[in-house]
């Protein structure tokens, strides 16, 4: 009765290739998302250098996580291409199924008591369209080594084709990528119709933004610490500490952070990383240990940070005034240390 479906499903058992378009911006580059479910990063990479440039493994530009390449999908885009498939195997099946019952129907005595006829109709066809590219990412970046192409918005630490991590451009392009997110508040606010929504998101951006500074400071100041210390190595995240970073790199380099920045300076980027900790452990959160901390008398426990545009701002040139410093210093040391081998050359 059903020989054509029959037909139809075994070459469906068979291996089956199904073309799938996903849809670039108009400059070429499309939307990838980080696997791990700890970050699932937004970005994206130029169409190009994702097939040249890119083996088998892709790296997250945000926290390094790397997995095969075919992982990185969107939700959009996996939903897209499910959809594609499933209309592949309904355009495979649906005609057999019609032949079938026209063969059925053809048998039926035309003239007899009871008579079964088969009718086989299409209910709503999905016809699949690519997901629509996202907004151009705002912050594009080069990779100095393999020179791949990717676009972020707010922060990035490592090319996703081979991981490099260019710590001086990407510090500066971090915080450039932070700065555009908080001035393009205005536009995101009339972008949601939503007025909660729109809350929602822009107090998350800010919040963020606050983040993606103490963390791009982090990578930086260990970056730089790197240079001059070889070993041992600092403790994991002993830079998101303020009084242990600056004994580290007194120790170092025989300056504390104080040598860079006033005593409001100060103040402010140690309320900064308080303020980082509690959003990362506490949902923002006052506790007494914050209060005690950061030295804020204008919190309460129980309360909820807010944080606004402006502070954000506030500490990104404070977070660039002290790397200033640490990076001028750090150059001075390497010259020293270059010029101190050179005379031992010539002294030898």
């Amino acid at each position: 009765m059903f020989d054509e479906l029959r037909r139809a499903l075994r070459r469906l058992e068979n291996v089956q290739q199904v073309s799938v378009s996903l849809q670039c911006d108009e400059d070429g580059y499309f939307d990838r998302e980080c696997p791990s479910e700890e970050c699932t990063f937004l970005f994206k990479v130029h169409f190009d250098d994702w097939g040249e440039k890119v083996g088998e493994e892709a790296g997250c530009p945000f926290c390094g996580h790397s997995a095969l390449r075919e992982e990185w999908n969107t939700e959009e885009q996996t939903e897209h291409i499910r959809k594609t498939a499933i209309s592949h195997i309904n355009k495979t099946l649906g005609p057999a199924l019609r032949r079938d019952a026209e063969r059925w129907n053809r048998r039926q005595p035309r003239n007899s008591f009871i008579s079964i006829t088969m009718n086989v109709t299409d209910g709503p066809r999905h016809i699949p369209v690519p997901p629509a590219a996202a907004e151009p990412m705002r912050l594009r970046i080069t990779c100095s080594k393999c020179e791949c192409r990717y676009a972020v918005i707010g922060a990035a630490y490592f090319c996703p084709a081979c991981g490099h991590s260019d710590a001086e451009v990407l510090f500066g392009h971090t915080i450039s990528g932070i700065r555009r997110s908080l001035c393009a508040l205005t536009e995101v606010r009339a972008a949601i119709s939503d007025p909660d929504a729109a809350a929602t998101t822009v107090r998350s951006l800010v919040e963020n933004g606050l983040q993606s500074g103490v963390t791009a400071f982090q990578r930086y100041a260990e970056a730089l610490y790197s240079q001059l210390v070889a070993s041992p190595k600092p403790r994991r995240n002993a830079f998101q500490n303020l009084a242990e970073g600056s004994e580290l790199w007194h120790n170092a380099a025989r300056k504390n952070y104080s040598d860079y920045l006033t005593n409001t300076d100060m103040m402010e980027l140690k309320r900064a990383f308080q303020q980082r900790h509690l959003l990362a452990h506490t949902q923002g959160i006052v506790d007494q240990d914050y209060i005690t901390h950061s030295s804020d008398t204008s919190q309460r426990v129980g309360q909820r940070l807010v944080i606004r545009e402006s502070t954000v701002h506030r500490y990104l040139d404070i977070i660039e005034k002290l790397t200033a410093g640490l990076l001028g210093t750090t150059r001075a040391c390497l010259r020293q240390s270059s010029n101190q081998d050179s005379q031992a050359t010539d002294d030898a």
